[in-house]
């Protein structure tokens, strides 16, 4: 465990340096963009092929290679490792690169799928039609990302198997680099920023791609893509990494959906989504991606070798870690919401209206935000037993249940309030507690892994802390200001000195209770 915990630690770190500048990426894009039209349709074209990314990179492959790949190191020669590596990469680089081609080529096509608001605006001559053509160009630049940043997620597999976490968590990095830089310089430059912003994006795929080439030499790894269906290593990844596509992205496609169903809301609330969202994958990136990211190997290695014991106390480790992270996260942002978009977002064309609107959306997404970190690291345990069905199963019915979800509260809070956007946001939310549900109540019925007395009672002593850290927080921050308007009154200095001395403040309280309710640091190191 304390190796876990150390590997988690250089894995958070470089993952927080990441969402730190990603962060800061996202400054710049409010500051350039702010929350209408213009970004609207940046962040349709701009999330079309990082849902993509997830599928065929991050999540299910991984997911699906890790295992195998773990297994190979265990048992194989060198020799039958690099085939099996090569063969990999040479069949799902085709296989994504002909997915590149056509989505490029039908771009239009999929604008039409997933933005069908827009495509019926521009088929009837509508007054938002600009934004199904432009989106539909946008797509043609940002979706050879897909291309690069699968050959990335590859590599990044590849050196975690290794026990290399640091380069593939600050990789990353570049992105958001490379996107900061196009605003900078190449945003004044053109006459649609967005094209800029897309150029940025795809920038940097590129960089992220090569970046992680010197590492991969000096293991021994780097080697030459060839086709390799018929594989015996790649027929056990693909069967497994098929439903996986599924199943590990779960929240990706309910956001996809949410992205549909908002082309129909008024201008604004896909823009007003993805910042409460990019908020909301903060934490979920640097805790729970993190803790996921070092338990699964763990989790092959423990499988390979039948030790049941170590299996139950790594999967210990890790929810108790991501509930000690999480839940204070959740309740944390909710109260912090103004502050928070007050210091990040708004300027230039990000404004007061913006930013309250956002707030709204930040309630209901991140509410859900505890039961995705936890499926984070529920999801390996099946995958380490190269169970990747369970989860499918388990997908479509969060994925129904936020339909489901979604027809109850969108179409009644826009028709009363005008604020349909916050009935996707909490669809979402409440999908993720049944997905949660179902990863838990599976893994007890399968003997698996089930939560024991010792981990429920931390947990509740978790909930009492954040509870108690929430309300000291709340009463603090109404002492500053009471709303959006009142934060955004402030000066941009002041708000953050304010905002700081209530994280701080929160903190220190949320630690003092979990210390006075017995919970020791130790207890996290295993």
């Amino acid at each position: 465990m304390a190796k876990l915990f150390r590997s988690g630690l250089v894995t958070a770190g470089a993952t927080f340096l990441s969402r730190i500048l990603g962060l800061v990426r996202d400054i710049f894009i409010a500051h350039l963009l702010g929350a209408g039209l213009c970004a609207d349709v940046f962040f349709f074209a701009n999330r079309i092929p990082n849902f993509l990314r997830r599928l065929f990179a991050e999540g299910a492959f991984s997911s699906a290679f890790v295992p195998i790949m773990t297994e190979f190191q265990e048992q194989k020669t060198e020799a039958e490792q690099k085939e099996l590596l090569s063969c990999t990469v040479g069949t799902l680089g085709i296989i994504v690169f002909l997915v590149t081609v056509l989505g490029m080529a039908g771009s239009a096509v999929i604008t039409a799928l997933f933005g069908w608001g827009w495509f019926w605006e521009w088929y009837t001559g509508g007054p938002e039609a600009a934004k199904f053509v432009q989106a539909s160009f946008l797509l043609k630049i940002t979706f050879p990302y897909l291309f690069f940043i699968t050959l990335t997620a590859v590599s990044g597999a590849v050196l975690n198997t290794c026990g290399r976490f640091l380069v593939p968590a600050v990789t990353p990095c570049f992105l958001n680099l490379a996107v900061i830089a196009c605003c900078i310089f190449l945003a004044p430059e053109v006459e649609d920023p967005n094209t800029a912003l897309a150029v940025g994006v795809l920038i940097g795929g590129i960089v992220q791609f090569l970046f992680q080439f010197p590492f991969l030499y000096r293991l021994g790894k780097l080697v030459w893509p060839k086709w390799g269906w018929n594989h015996d290593g790649v027929k056990r990844i693909r069967t497994l990494m098929i439903p996986a596509l599924f199943g590990v992205s779960v929240s990706q496609l309910n956001l996809l959906v949410n992205t549909m169903l908002a082309s129909f809301l008024a201008t604004g609330a896909i823009s007003y989504l993805y910042y409460s969202d990019r908020l909301l994958e903060f934490p979920i990136g640097i805790f729970a991606v993190a803790i996921s990211t070092v338990i699964l190997p763990a989790l092959s290695r423990v499988q390979v070798n039948n030790d049941a014991a170590g299996f139950r106390k790594t999967m210990d480790w890790g929810v108790k870690l991501v509930l000690t992270l999480g839940i204070p996260a959740m309740l944390g942002m909710i109260a912090l919401r103004e502050p928070i978009l007050r210091v990040l977002f708004m300027r230039g064309e990000y404004g007061v209206e913006a930013a309250e609107h956002s707030s709204y959306s930040l309630i209901a997404s991140v509410s859900g935000l505890w039961a995705i970190m936890l499926s984070r690291v529920l999801i390996p345990a099946y995958n380490a037993r190269k169970d990747t069905k369970t989860p499918v199963k388990y997908g479509i019915i969060s994925m129904i249940s936020n339909l489901c979800f979604n027809l109850i509260l969108v179409w009644p809070i826009e028709h009363f309030w005008g604020y349909g956007y916050i009935g996707l946001a909490l669809s979402t939310s409440l999908a993720a507690f049944v997905n949660a549900f179902l990863l838990v109540r599976g893994l007890r019925r399968g003997n698996v892994y089930s939560l024991t007395r010792p981990v429920i009672l931390y947990v509740v002593k978790v909930v009492l802390g954040s509870l108690i850290m929430f309300a000291a927080v709340t009463v603090l921050k109404m002492q500053v200001a009471m709303d959006v308007a009142g934060w955004a009154d402030l000066p941009l200095w002041q708000a953050f000195m304010f905002m700081s001395g209530l994280i701080l403040a929160g903190g220190l309280v949320y630690g003092a209770v979990l210390l006075i309710l017995g919970v020791r640091p130790r207890e996290l190191r295993g």
